[in-house]
């Protein structure tokens, strides 16, 4: 069990293979993890939801247990989305409050654009624009956001370095972008997360989420530029984490959203893990207004 008192399943779906845990009943709701994790992310915070939701985690294209296409453009945000609306499809749930950490925030934001008409309300985790951070890079965002270029770099460069000492690379990723501690994980979840980097196909994966962004997303994000998300979004963002450092989180977003609020969590980058309560406080405060906006 990979969620506490969630079902785990797996189905063929778009083209390649789904796996999530779901939970609870009530309106649905879609949580979406990022790098370097897997749906083990929402392990102390998705059963809370599903008190008042029925919550479906699901992992990522690339990354846990589900599929791992050879073809890079699979791995694109907007491929990636197409396999949520077919999971969400699949479970018969026509429209779906969101929420997305790192990359599943970017997947996410895609997702919202592609299909409006699907999603109740949006909630986006510690991220500024894709198309933003390239477009207008600074040295010190670069710097501190390097592991996007050296995990876009060809096939198989990346994925032997890694491979050498997955719990290294990952876990200093984990520590990294905002100054969290590994004590500050749960155990279990940091397992979880080790057992599915040590596989070599999900470094192999993880690293074409990145190869995809450089190759697909940008591309994808400048031709929708002027395009907003119109249902009401949250953006939510570390106080401390290397986003908050180097840009005015919420400003990124006021042009790309009709109806956004933000707040600030204490902590880095990795707040939902390391910061279950105040990341808690806020998606339940703000899900439990959905009806009314």
């Amino acid at each position: 069990m990979i969620i506490p008192g969630f079902t785990d399943h797996s189905a063929a779906l778009n083209r390649s293979t789904v796996a999530w845990s779901a939970g609870g009943e009530g309106p649905p709701l879609l949580m979406l993890h990022g790098f370097p994790q897997t749906r083990a992310l929402w392990a102390r915070i998705a059963p809370v939801l599903a008190q008042t939701h029925t919550v479906i985690c699901p992992d990522l294209r690339g990354y846990g247990a589900s599929g791992k296409p050879r073809d890079l453009a699979g791995y694109s945000f907007r491929e990636m989305a197409r396999d949520q609306l077919a999971l969400m499809a699949h479970l018969g749930h026509e429209t779906f409050d969101l929420v997305g950490h790192d990359r599943g925030a970017r997947v996410a934001h895609r997702l919202t654009l592609d299909a409006p008409d699907r999603v109740k309300t949006l909630t986006v985790m510690d991220i500024v624009p894709t198309h933003t951070l390239l477009a207008d890079l600074s040295k010190d965002v670069a710097q501190a956001y390097y592991h996007w270029f050296f995990l876009a770099q060809p096939e198989p460069f990346p994925e032997t370095l890694i491979g050498y000492d997955p719990d290294a690379f990952y876990q200093s990723c984990l520590l990294g972008w905002g100054g969290a501690q590994l004590a500050g994980f749960d155990a279990d979840q940091l397992a979880a997360y080790r057992a599915a980097w040590r596989d070599p196909d999900t470094i192999r994966g993880m690293c074409n989420d990145y190869r995809a962004t450089l190759g697909h997303d940008f591309n994808d994000d400048a031709a929708d530029l002027n395009r907003q998300v119109t249902c009401p979004t949250l953006v939510l963002y570390g106080a401390s984490g290397a986003m908050a450092k180097h840009f005015d989180v919420p400003a990124t977003w006021t042009a790309k959203c009709s109806d956004m609020r933000h707040r600030t969590i204490p902590g880095g980058h990795f707040f939902p893990d390391t910061n279950t309560a105040d990341t808690l406080a806020a998606l339940r405060s703000f899900l439990s207004q959905s009806d009314n906006f």
